[in-house]
């Protein structure tokens, strides 16, 4: 009986080490495995090559009167000259149209490599506008993501005073108008870009009752690379829905010449304007009845902050 009770004690204090034991054997199992499953993975990231972005998808941060994809590099200063002049069928009444012109001065900078801001002033209603540009997707050349894609909101504020219907005043707000876009790009080959654009436009005041506050229209866009500095680009804006009195679709044809620091744009295009509000909202020139204007943009590019200092800039805010 002594026998059995000390064979009973010497089985019950053994156990909870064997048991420990085991725990211990199976915690360090486990953790091997993870450690084994963590080097695998770390492996494998590292043989992942690091993307690489598609570069130039268009040459301007403009296809014509309207934004493109690309935006200016962190630090950099781009100066804006665009130049409508009047329709091209006023023949030598006007001397085709170059009696009349609009103008629009422009300055565009690059926070960071994600984000652009931009101020202007047109010569046409007297228009001041300001927006900013973020760039959320970068098309990639492995094909990981396909395309790239911003968004640009705008405000505008037209100086010059409009109809104001009857009973209301004209007031400050009434001026104003508000632009959403996204911009979703492709660049297909080094010689072919295409760009969809759809657009939101609000008019806090409009001219009649019966005319809608709220513009929508999907923008086309597109470049053809012809040579290492010439380029064909082009852009079209049909309306959805409802749309302002009198008003046509905006469509943009033009050339592109890269000249060192500056792009030149020559273009043709029915519309006068030059901002999104009175591109894509208020354009009102007939292309079959040959209300076009031939216009050019100049842009000439100057390097504000040192990139090392753009590079801490853009390490903080992004």
């Amino acid at each position: 009986m002594k026998k059995l009770l000390a064979a009973c004690a010497f089985t019950l204090s053994v156990l909870p080490c064997t048991t420990s034991l085991q725990a211990q054997d199976r915690d360090s199992l486990q953790s091997r495995d993870e450690n084994d499953m963590m080097a695998i993975l770390n492996k494998e990231s590292d043989n992942i090559p690091a993307a690489i972005y598609t570069a130039a998808t268009f040459k301007s941060t403009r296809i014509a009167n309207g934004h493109s994809i690309e935006q200016m590099g962190a630090g950099v200063l781009d100066m804006r000259i665009n130049h409508r002049f009047g329709l091209l069928n006023q023949a030598f009444k006007n001397f085709f149209g170059l009696d009349n012109a609009v103008s629009h001065l422009g300055f565009d900078y690059g926070i960071t490599d994600r984000l652009m801001i931009g101020a202007g002033r047109s010569t046409y209603l007297k228009d001041y506008d300001g927006f900013l540009k973020v760039k959320i997707l970068r098309q990639t050349e492995d094909g990981r993501m396909p395309v790239s894609l911003s968004y640009m909101g705008a405000l505008s504020i037209q100086a010059q005073d409009a109809y104001a219907p009857a009973g209301k005043s004209y007031m400050f707000k009434d001026k104003m108008a508000y632009i959403h876009q996204a911009l979703i790009a492709r660049k297909f080959s080094a010689s072919f870009s295409l760009q969809l654009m759809p657009v939101y436009i609000h008019y806090n005041l409009v001219a009649f009752n019966n005319e809608p506050n709220d513009i929508f229209a999907l923008g086309l866009g597109g470049r053809l690379k012809l040579s290492k500095r010439i380029s064909v680009t082009g852009e079209y804006y049909p309306l959805i829905g409802k749309r302002l009195t009198g008003t046509r679709n905006a469509a943009s044809v033009g050339v592109d010449i890269e000249t060192g620091g500056h792009v030149f744009q020559l273009l043709f295009t029915n519309a006068t304007g030059i901002n999104e509000r009175t591109v894509i909202g208020q354009t009102t020139g007939r292309i079959d009845r040959g209300d076009i204007h031939f216009g050019f943009n100049i842009s000439r590019v100057f390097t504000i902050v040192r990139p090392k200092d753009t590079r801490d800039l853009h390490n903080k805010i992004w």
